[in-house]
Parts: structure tokens; sequence; C-alpha cells
């Protein structure tokens, strides 16, 4: 199949995370079990230059982001991210800012290659951000999720509530938020926070199924779909017309495998795959 590829390596050394690519699978891990994977400015920082690495890994088509351990992420660390920073100058507590929102939403949310959350077990505060900027999100159903900060005195800071208010409808960002009661992963899929969730003796391998499908699906058009869901949800009908049509013509011209072409010519004059229950036959 297209955009299958073969064989497993580990990708850079970075102190605060894990990369792994597996057969066009880019397995990120958040890798501070002790801490729960809370993230710290040198887990943050880790992740601006994973991210970079990965765009540019060939043998890499999909990324899965997820946490060691019994943990996705605890959010931000209160120690290292809050307290320590207490005392920098303004320039200091920016850059350690700037790391965390650069690859939690701005690098994220416009990554060029699909991502998914693999969320396999606690998730609370700063880690509903990059969740919800991954395209797609996966829960264990043992998984336990919470927007704790109500009870240590603070908002949900760092896009965290507009993260939620993005996901979740307003009666349960409300709930959520203002009680810090916490709920787990078949909550999180019924709410729409994440797309699935599996018991986590399956989480892994119905992630793994799902990067697959990803991974047979035409690159280029692929990263069109994800640009323009994000892109049409603030402009008017008017404004998505032009943006999508203009959108499409884009696609066609960088696409090398010319996918539109084949996808007609298959169905049209060949009647040799039915859209609507699968892909068109792409070229090895």
């Amino acid at each position: 199949m297209a955009g299958e590829r073969n064989g497993t390596r580990k990708l850079g050394d970075w102190k605060n995370v894990d990369v792994e690519i597996e057969n066009g699978i880019a397995w990120v891990t958040l890798n501070r079990p002790a801490k729960r994977n809370a993230m710290s400015p040198g887990l943050n920082d880790d992740m601006v230059q994973v991210l970079d690495a990965i765009e540019l890994a060939e043998d890499a088509g999909v990324m899965v982001l997820t946490g060691a351990g019994d943990s996705f992420t605890a959010g931000m660390d209160l120690r290292e991210y809050f307290r320590a920073a207490d005392g920098l100058t303004y320039e200091q507590q920016l850059h350690v800012r700037r790391s965390a929102w650069q690859w939690q939403w701005r690098m994220l949310q416009m990554y060029t290659k699909p991502t998914i959350a693999m969320v396999n077990g606690w998730c609370f505060g700063g880690g509903f951000t990059p969740l919800v900027s991954c395209d797609l999100a996966i829960a264990a159903d043992e998984a336990i999720f919470g927007l704790s900060e109500i009870n240590w005195g603070i908002i949900p800071g760092g896009n965290v509530t507009r993260a939620v208010v993005q996901t979740m409808n307003h009666r349960d960002s409300m709930y959520y938020i203002m009680t810090g009661r916490t709920f787990d992963g078949k909550k999180a899929a019924d709410m729409g926070l994440v797309n699935e969730s599996v018991p986590r003796a399956k989480l892994r391998e119905h992630t793994r199924e799902l990067a697959l499908e990803l991974l047979g699906k035409n690159p280029t058009v692929l990263r069109a779909c994800k640009q323009a869901v994000r892109s049409v949800q603030g402009m008017s009908w008017e404004t998505a017309d032009d943006y999508l049509f203009a959108k499409s013509h884009q696609a066609r011209f960088l696409d090398p495998e010319k996918g539109r072409e084949q996808g007609m010519k298959q169905f049209l004059d060949e009647k040799s795959f039915r859209p609507g229950l699968a892909g068109y036959k792409r070229d090895a």
C-alpha cells in the first residue's frame, strides 16, 4: 500500500521526550513519568525541536502523542513552570511561555502531518491544549481527565479554556471548569473531547490502526483537508466558499500523485472503486 514504511528507528535524543518512528508512525512519548509527564520548560523546549524533526523526517507520515507510564500529562509543572518563573525577568518569562504555546497550539494546530493524541491515563489542566490541538484523539476508557485549576486558586489559562470550549459544549465546559470534577475516557468521548474511547489494553493497537488508515490517504490532500477544517471555523459562509475553492486548486497544483485525476479515472472510467467505501488505488 502506498504510504506504508518499513522498519523502526529512534529519532533524536531528548531528555524529556522519546521519539520512535515505526512503519511510518512517529510515536512521541512525553517522558517524565515520576512527574506524571507534567510539562516543564525543558519538556516544552524539547517538544519544539521534536515537532521540527518529525516534520522533516521522510519516514514519518503520522504523529501520535502520548505519555509514559500511567499518564498522558498532568498539565504544567507547578514548581518548574510557575513558581520557578516568578523570579525571572519579563524576557525570561516570555521565553518560558513561548516554548509552551509554540508547540502546544501554534505548531500542532497547523502541523503539516496528521496528529493523533493517544490519552493513556491522567490528563489534567494544561494537557487539554495539546490534546485539542491534535487533529484526532483516542482515549483509554480508564483515562482520567480534570480541570482542577479552580481547586488551587487560578483559572485554566494558557489557552486551556479556549481549547475546552473549542471541543466541549457550553454547559459541559462550565460544569467541569467551575467544579474541578474529573471524568473518564468514556465521558470524554460522549462530550466530543476525544473521538473514541477504548479499553486501555486495546488503546495502542486501535491508535495504530487509525494511524495506518491515515497513512493510506493522499498526504497532500489530507494536509489540505485538516488545514481547511481549522481555517473555516471563524469564517462566514461566503468567505469559506472562496477559501475552499482556492484551497482545492492549491491541493491539485501541489499534489505529485494527481489524486483527483486518479480518483475520477478509477471511479468513472474503470469502475474499480467506490469512494463511499474506500479510497482510490494509490501507486506504490
